[in-house]
């Protein structure tokens, strides 16, 4: 009895030790990071505001940090649909790409694939399923809160990984950038503005490459069809062309040595009437 006690008494010392020595599997948050963190010792109040320090101790503009189908003003009790994507930053060589912490001052949060972080409707992060994404995007959604509230503000961290599941201790490899803006309460001159996109970086944006060149002819459909028929109506204007010009040559020409008996005669006839 006593060897059992000891023995799981062992294991969990190994287990705390392992944590308190490799702190980096600790601070990997891919299931979700939001409100306050520590990081080395020290407290970060909230990552949405104060950034991913533990995967880098400053943003790095290289990241684009897009946030699409913002309003120009919020009308109260509305719910907005916004896709945020984070571009840049190293390339994904684990089963992680990215993740990030949101948080505004107002208004309720949500959408899919993502979660609240510890059920507060005004905070936002990823879950373990969408930070595995490769392409890095999200669906929000933000219901705006009741008349009267003033400018609501937003801050996002996003944060690019290379999918080790380590915070990199401080190095280079995991990158991070913030999005801050506030929207004032809307009107009808701004509900007309539409939507815009905001994005925090150098817009230094390379597009993605493709994954094979050239277009097969079985999927250019109506495309095919008509290149063909333009082809196929600009000899058409080729062959007419030639054509009339060998008749021009050969039906009208006195001087060509070619023509016919019959055309001889039909000269001459000609000239004698000019006689």
């Amino acid at each position: 009895m006593r060897g059992s006690t000891f023995s799981i008494r062992s294991r969990v010392v190994v287990a705390l030790a392992i944590l308190l020595f490799v702190p980096g599997f600790v601070s990997s948050l891919h299931s979700g990071v939001g409100g306050a963190q520590d990081n080395a010792g020290e407290t970060i109040d909230d990552v949405a505001k104060e950034g991913c320090l533990c995967h880098n101790g400053a943003p790095e503009n290289s990241v684009q940090i897009i946030l699409d189908d913002v309003p120009y003003g919020w009308n109260a009790g509305e719910t907005y649909t916004l896709k945020l994507q984070i571009i840049g930053g190293p390339a994904a060589t684990g089963t992680y790409t990215a993740g990030f912490a949101m948080r505004t001052s107002a208004g309720v949060l949500s959408g899919d694939e993502v979660q609240n972080w510890e059920d507060d409707a005004t905070t936002l992060t990823h879950t373990e399923a969408s930070a595995a994404e490769a392409d890095r995007m999200w669906t929000i959604t933000w219901q705006a809160p009741e008349t009267g509230s003033g400018s609501v503000n937003f801050w996002i961290t996003g944060n690019s990984v290379n999918g080790d599941q380590l915070n990199n201790a401080g190095g280079e490899e995991d990158q991070w950038n913030q999005l801050l803006f506030s929207l004032q309460e809307g009107s009808d001159s701004t509900t007309a503005l539409g939507t815009r996109t905001l994005f925090a970086g150098d817009g230094n944006v390379s597009p993605p490459e493709p994954d094979h060149h050239g277009v097969d002819l079985h999927h250019m459909g109506a495309k095919l069809r008509a290149h063909w028929l333009g082809l196929l109506g600009f000899g058409a204007v080729i062959v007419v062309i030639i054509f009339a010009g060998l008749m021009l040559r050969y039906s009208f020409s006195t001087s060509y040595s070619g023509r016919t008996n019959q055309l001889r005669l039909r000269y001459k006839l000609m000239r004698r009437g000019d006689q």
